[in-house]
């Protein structure tokens, strides 16, 4: 029996990795200063069983290398290929959405 699954699903991914994708599955990334990537207008906001609101629940980002690496696998895919790639957004592919119901 052979195995016809495509390469993206049968991929090992590293714990960041993973965490890029599915910072990519909760919305599309924009890039940031730093070679960081991060949801459109995101915010450090505060917990909300934090009764006095003094510890803030930190921006969650993706490096620049993890994303390029997700893209080579083809669970990302890039929004306008056609512009300078630190201008672009990323966003999951279905492959990439299928990889996390499959292993995680």
């Amino acid at each position: 029996m052979t195995n016809t699954a495509p390469a993206s699903l049968t991929v090992d991914l590293t714990p960041t990795q993973i965490r890029g994708l599915k910072l990519a599955k909760d919305g599309d990334l924009f890039p940031q200063e730093g070679n960081r990537w991060t949801h459109l207008n995101a915010q450090v906001t505060y917990a909300a069983t934090d009764r006095f609101k003094e510890r803030p629940r930190a921006v969650k980002t993706s490096t620049t290398a993890t994303l390029n690496q997700l893209l080579e696998y083809g669970l990302l895919r890039e929004f306008t290929p056609d512009v300078a790639t630190s201008d672009t957004a990323y966003g999951i592919t279905m492959a990439g959405k299928i990889w996390l119901l499959k292993h995680k």
